[in-house]
C-alpha cells in the first residue's frame, strides 16, 4: 500500500452515472466536496457531515456509500453513482423521480437526492418492497419537511411501476 502525500493534489479516475470521469483531489478532501466542486455534480447534498442524516448518499460500486464519509481518492476506479444520473435523459425523469413529483414527497428537496439514492439501489434488489421495508430503509434518512407518508407512498409506487415495466419487457429508469 502506498501513502498519498497530504499536500498533493491526485488525480482521481473513475465512473460517474455511466460515463468516465476524472478530477483532482487531497486525499483530505471528502467525496461530497469532490463531487460538487471539482465534478460539478451538485446534486449530492451535504447535510450534517457525520453520516447521521443520509442527504450525501451516492452509490459507489452498487453499495449505498455516505459521501460525506467517504474520501475522494477511495473512488479511484469504482462505478459512482449520483442523483444526476437517475433520469434517462436531461428532459425526463427516472420512475422514481416522477412518483415522488406526483405524490408531493419533497418539499425543500434537501434530503430527496440521498433519499432517491437508497430507494434506488434499495428497489433494484427488493423489487416487492413492503411498506414497513421502506419505513426501515427510510430510518437512515432525516427529512424535516414533508414527514415520509408520502415519501413511503412514492417508493411503493415506483416499485409497482417498476414491476409493471419490467413485465413488459421496456427499459427500467429508475
Amino acid at each position: 500500500m502506498s501513502t498519498l502525500k497530504a499536500d498533493v493534489r491526485h488525480q482521481i479516475q473513475f465512473t460517474l452515472n455511466g460515463k468516465p470521469a476524472e478530477g483532482e483531489a487531497e486525499p483530505r478532501m471528502l467525496l461530497t466536496d469532490f463531487l460538487r466542486q471539482q465534478i460539478g455534480a451538485t446534486g449530492t447534498h451535504v447535510g450534517c457531515e457525520h453520516g447521521v442524516c443520509g442527504a450525501c448518499t451516492v452509490v459507489v460500486d452498487g453499495m449505498m456509500t455516505r459521501a460525506c464519509l467517504t474520501l475522494a481518492v477511495q473512488i479511484e476506479g469504482c462505478e459512482v453513482r449520483t442523483v444526476e444520473g437517475l433520469a434517462p435523459a436531461a428532459d425526463r425523469l427516472g420512475i422514481l423521480q416522477s412518483a415522488f413529483r406526483r405524490n408531493h414527497a419533497l418539499q425543500c428537496g434537501f434530503c430527496t437526492a440521498g433519499i432517491l439514492m437508497s430507494l434506488d439501489t434499495y428497489l433494484r434488489s427488493n423489487p416487492d418492497p413492503a411498506e414497513e421495508d421502506i419505513r426501515v430503509l427510510l430510518s437512515g434518512h432525516l427529512c424535516r419537511c414533508t414527514g415520509y407518508a408520502p415519501i413511503v407512498k412514492a417508493a411503493l409506487e415506483a416499485a409497482r411501476e417498476m414491476k409493471t415495466t419490467t413485465a413488459h419487457n421496456e427499459p427500467v429508469h429508475v
